[in-house]
């Protein structure tokens, strides 16, 4: 059952076994699994409700304006020689899961081993296997044929094999993809198996109800429990509130993500004993490198991710194959007036790659003055020298592809036409201040581990200072991933409903 929350006259009050707080990739994982158990359980999502015949004749704008958290503006602000990075969240029923590409990356046994040995033993690469196995049969992950990729890839790839880059089909959780390059604006034609159409959709079957556009404000507590939420309902075309509600229940499961789940627990008065709650904030720093070929490449047809490279990965840079809205692409072009104008006409014969970093540095989540939080990001030094790296041998790609000119992430650059101003360029780094950055997949803001002094949650996902209140988003990773974080939050979250589940059985058999 869906309750579209801009359609109610007013307020409401009601129980459930458990309330997930947010629909996205955690959310609703943990919803689904949960209600197939039996268990009575609510969703509650602050974005929108739209139905998949609703978002696929959305424009760009319209996705973005719609389904993106502040239409896609929000920003990591830079400390020191650091970037400003802008941050794509979803806020809409099904969350990111909507809007992503469809890639899917396991978490790396790099990254498992690493957190085995910081004592979470239980997310180990044999312990997680089955999970990373469940998802995936879940949303359909499978392999994209090499006769669904783009103009814009093909040039790429072609100069990666002339310098001897490998590159790698991307696994997408798609069924019977045609192609239409619109993933990020909601999949047009039903085949991106994101989870309002997978999970919500049984978790709904099996009795779930969820509610948009219902802002939880507090988690209620009684003495060191949580009872249940708060909040208001919005409504109008600015969201106006139209009254306030709350759910009661035996259990409360935050997922809304590493930039507001932390936000909401400090509402709820947490924050006291930990200190890392809002803190260790990671970006994936990510970046695109835009071409322009010498012929039509007509970029937007064709899978909009479909390949991949980890010739960089002992950098820590995973290299990615991309395209976005011919609008978006137009908007971004160089020059103003008359020689911006001849760029956009070019947009036919434009093509973009793109690559993310596991990054080191650090940053912060706290209360901004109104609704969105101030976030801040401080870039590492080897980061740094990474960014310049990757960016610039993508780059040397796109020349050896037979591009005629080459855009780089970095504010003031012209377009490039040599490989020599390139290797400049690395050679002598410039100031991270002026590197073009976007990051999708902020994480670690309430991490996992065993100190109830520097974690927030223990290893079932439960937080330290209140019982039966969970965490089951990518706030609880303990370090950043290095690949998308999908299908990575989507198995974590299912560790924590199954561990929820079993407990819920467990109280029910001692009852009985």
């Amino acid at each position: 059952m869906i309750v579209v929350g801009r359609e109610l006259p007013g307020g409401f009050e009601c129980s459930f076994d458990v309330c997930v707080v947010g629909s996205g990739a955690g959310g609703a994982v943990v919803a689904k699994e949960l209600a197939e158990a039996g268990l009575p359980v609510c969703v509650l999502e602050e974005g929108g409700y739209y139905a998949p015949e609703d978002y696929s004749r959305f424009t760009f704008a319209e996705s973005a304006r719609r389904m993106y958290r502040g239409a896609g503006a929000t920003m990591a602000l830079g400390l020191g020689d650091s970037p400003t990075v802008q941050l794509v969240t979803g806020r809409v029923v099904g969350g990111g899961s909507v809007l992503t590409g469809g890639v899917c990356f396991r978490i790396p046994d790099l990254v498992l081993d690493e957190w085995c040995e910081a004592g979470l033993t239980e997310l180990s690469p044999r312990k997680m296997e089955p999970l990373f196995e469940h998802v995936e049969r879940e949303v359909s992950v499978t392999e994209t044929p090499a006769d669904l990729r783009s103009g814009s890839t093909a040039l790429f790839v072609s100069g990666a094999e002339r310098l001897g880059i490998g590159i790698s089909p991307l696994r997408r959780n798609v069924e019977r993809c045609s192609g239409e390059g619109r993933c990020t604006t909601g999949c047009p034609t039903g085949a991106k198996k994101s989870v309002d159409v997978t999970y919500l959709r049984k978790a709904r079957a099996n009795g779930a109800v969820v509610y948009s556009d219902c802002l939880v404000e507090r988690v209620l507590t009684r003495g060191r429990r949580a009872v249940g939420v708060t909040g208001r309902v919005l409504g109008g075309r600015r969201g106006e509130p139209r009254g306030s509600f709350t759910v009661h229940a035996k259990a409360v499961v935050v997922a809304a993500g590493a930039l507001h789940t932390p936000l909401l627990l400090r509402a709820s008065g947490l924050g006291r004993r930990s200190r890392a709650l809002g803190e260790n904030l990671t970006l994936h720093p990510g970046f695109a490198v835009g071409a322009i070929a010498p012929s039509r490449v007509e970029g937007w047809k064709g899978a909009l991710q479909s390949v991949y490279s980890d010739h960089l990965a002992s950098d820590g840079v995973l290299l990615l194959g991309m395209f976005a809205d011919p609008s978006l692409i137009a908007s971004r072009m160089p020059g103003v007036g008359r020689r911006h104008l001849s760029y956009v006409e070019q947009v036919s014969s434009a093509a973009l790659f793109a690559g993310l970093l596991r990054d080191e540095g650090r940053g912060s989540v706290r209360r901004g003055l109104g609704r969105e939080p101030l976030v801040t990001y401080r870039m590492a030094p080897e980061d740094k020298l990474a960014f310049v790296k990757a960016f610039c041998t993508v780059a040397e790609m796109a020349l050896a592809g037979g591009a005629d000119e080459v855009m780089v992430p970095l504010r003031g650059e012209a377009p490039i036409r040599d490989i020599a101003r390139l290797r400049e360029i690395a050679a002598r780094p410039p100031a991270a201040a002026r590197f073009e950055s976007i990051s999708f997949h902020p994480l670690c803001t309430a991490r996992m581990g065993l100190s109830p002094t520097l974690d927030v949650v223990d290893e079932a996902g439960e937080t330290y200072e209140v019982e039966n209140l969970y965490v089951a988003d990518g706030s609880t990773f303990r370090s950043s991933l290095g690949v998308n974080a999908q299908v990575p939050i989507m198995a974590a979250a299912t560790r924590i409903a199954w561990r929820l589940r079993d407990r819920f059985a467990r109280i029910r058999r001692e009852v009985a």
